[in-house]
């Protein structure tokens, strides 16, 4: 009877590991145990990333916002409430945005938010 030589399915699978973990230092690239608890945590982190990268985008476009209404005489909170009264409905990304690129466009906007508060 022949001999029955074990280990492909194992191996594929350190592959797998070990091309996850190319990059890291020291044994974390080259052993398995180590390599896959780096590897699953490496994981972890890229999943709260991507839930922490939505939140930092938002709070800067809203410090953006803040910085460019103030020459106009508002605050981001008082600027989001003319925008809700005056019934324009632009996101913060958009509007940080065209604060940074169309001045002009922006400035009309505020105009408008400031126009929808003092009526």
């Amino acid at each position: 009877m022949s001999r029955v030589k074990r280990g492909v399915t194992a191996h594929a699978k350190h592959k797998k590991v070990y091309k996850d973990a190319k990059g890291f230092r020291g044994r974390r690239k080259n052993t398995i145990r180590a390599a896959k608890a780096a590897t699953d945590k490496a994981k972890q982190y890229a999943f709260i990333g991507r839930k922490l990268k939505k939140r930092t985008f938002r709070a800067l476009w809203i410090q953006r916002l803040n910085a460019a209404v103030r020459p106009f005489g508002m605050t981001y909170s008082v600027f989001i409430n003319g925008l809700a009264k005056s019934g324009v409905v632009v996101d913060r990304k958009v509007l940080s945005d065209l604060a940074i690129h169309e001045p002009a466009a922006f400035q009309a906007i505020a105009e408008k938010a400031k126009a929808a508060l003092a009526a």
